[in-house]
């Protein structure tokens, strides 16, 4: 396998499409179109990460966290992330990110913590809107099959856990092909046709554009396909921040506590106090979450865990939830399992190594 077969392998899973605008989730340094040799999966990518690459055989690192975040102005070893890039070109290492985007995917990065404290019925904390498109297309009823078939082969008509999706109608469409058309029913300057057609009606991620309609022109009999796109103000259930759900038992605040140590494991909980006194309902959002703070209130949380919360934001839970800080590398470091567990699922000829290098640069006296 080459390198961007494995890119597309995890973007199949966290589409690029869904990172956020300030991110730079991609391919950051390497040839695309070198083998393989192994794999490192890392939540940092750092010199020393690139030195047990090396050590290990991979010549892939595939890190959470983009070494290169901002624009690089020079490559002259000035710091740490020039002298990583450096390395990594130095020694063929190619450095591919996959991080908001893999966050914002429902089977992502919130999603993973959730599991790992047992909570049931997860589903995303705040959704996103404007991901979705509807296509309406007419055909006739003849190729109505072959033409949905092959729209649902694309990616369209996938919602939640339910695959093949669409709504179909009948009626009447009409048309005139005139001396130039190549027509399926009619003759070229001909009269008026009266055909009996199947309005189509499909949802699909809005990144899926171009190969949904490449897959409806070639499935489609007539020369001119008449459809419509939408782009729909839905909110997209399965793509967007964070997570919430439900422990199966309720907890008092200091027994959830010991509880979130015993499952993450962490060394220290930086929390504010609350009024309740049972700990059920739980919000969780991996990394930098305090922008979920008032949105997990309105789900009604009864707690909240992230990282990277200031001062005044600990305020924000009004004594209403628990807000607990966990840190940001122990709010994330189980991504490199994710990432593992899934090309795992994928790849059976290629050394998937995850990485022992501990790159938090926090430390706890």
């Amino acid at each position: 396998m080459k390198i961007s077969d494995i890119c597309k392998l995890v973007e199949d899973f966290a589409s690029s499409a869904y990172q956020e605008s300030y991110d730079n989730a991609r391919l950051i340094c390497g040839n695309p179109q070198a083998e393989v040799l192994g794999v490192l999966i890392t939540l940092d990518c750092t010199e020393e990460v690139i030195e047990e690459a090396v050590e290990k055989g991979c010549n892939l690192v595939i890190a959470h966290h983009p070494i290169v975040f901002k624009g690089l102005k020079s490559l002259t070893g000035a710091n740490y992330v020039e002298r990583t890039v450096i390395k990594a070109i130095q020694k063929n290492v190619a450095i591919y990110a996959v991080h908001t985007n893999l966050d914002n995917v429902y089977y992502g990065v919130s999603h993973n913590l959730a599991t790992r404290l047992g909570l049931q019925n997860v589903r995303i904390l705040q959704p996103k809107a404007h991901t979705l498109e509807k296509l309406v297309v007419f055909c006739p009823l003849s190729h109505s099959l072959q033409v949905r078939e092959a729209l649902h082969a694309a990616g369209a008509g996938q919602i939640g856990n339910y695959k093949n999706c669409s709504f179909r109608s009948k009626g009447l469409g009409t048309f005139q092909p005139n001396e130039q058309a190549n027509p399926f029913i009619g003759q070229a300057g001909g009269g008026l046709e009266e055909v009996e057609e199947e309005r189509i009606e499909v949802i699909y991620p809005a990144h899926l554009q171009a190969q949904v309609l490449a897959a409806m022109r070639a499935a489609h009999p007539y020369e001119e396909v008449a459809y419509y796109v939408h782009r729909l103000e839905n909110y997209n259930q399965e793509v967007g921040s964070g997570a919430i759900g439900e422990l199966e038992n309720a907890l008092p605040p200091v027994d959830f506590l010991q509880y979130v140590k015993n499952k993450l494991p962490v060394s220290v909980i930086r929390y504010t106090h609350t009024h309740k006194t049972q700990i059920r309902r739980v919000a969780v959002c991996g990394g930098s979450g305090a922008f979920l703070i008032h949105t997990a209130r309105r789900q009604g949380a009864d707690a909240y865990i992230t990282a990277d919360v200031k001062y005044h934001e600990f305020f924000d839970a009004e004594g209403e939830m628990m807000l607990l800080d966990i840190g940001h590398y122990e709010s994330e470091v189980h991504t490199k399992e994710l990432i593992y567990a899934y090309l795992s699922s994928k790849i059976r000829n290629i050394a998937l190594c995850i990485s022992e290098i501990s790159t938090n640069p926090i430390n706890y006296f």
